[in-house]
């Protein structure tokens, strides 16, 4: 796993790190305040609350996504803190991924009793 893609295996390392240290049972925005410092004790270059333009024909719209984080300037990382992630989380990450251009994406759900992860190629 590790060989085929190094970046989102780290960044999955990462993530188990706050899910190992806090549990379930917080709002996302604990976990991605807790992330962004493993992320930089880790090493792992990010960009937080990044916003995605979105276009139709040509034009940017005045709606914009924003992702929770892109690590590495490619891997669109989205965080949940939900009993269960489904069609909808990942439906979101895709559309992300689709707005940004990146090739590469992660789903973590930190409000399950392991973590849980999804991962994406566009």
């Amino acid at each position: 796993m590790s060989d085929r893609d190094p970046q989102t295996y780290a960044i999955i390392g990462a993530a188990m790190n706050v899910h190992t240290e806090l549990g379930k049972g917080f709002l996302e925005s604990v976990y991605q305040e807790a992330l962004a410092i493993e992320f930089r004790t880790q090493g792992i270059p990010f960009e937080r609350e990044v916003k995605l333009p979105v276009f139709y024909k040509g034009q940017v719209l005045a709606t914009s996504f924003r992702v929770d984080f892109i690590c590495y300037g490619e891997v669109v990382v989205e965080l949940k803190a939900q009993k269960a992630i489904g069609g909808p989380d990942e439906a979101q990450v895709l559309n992300y991924l689709r707005a940004s251009n990146l090739g590469r994406g992660l789903l973590l759900n930190f409000g399950e009793t392991s973590l849980k992860h999804v991962r994406f190629v566009n």
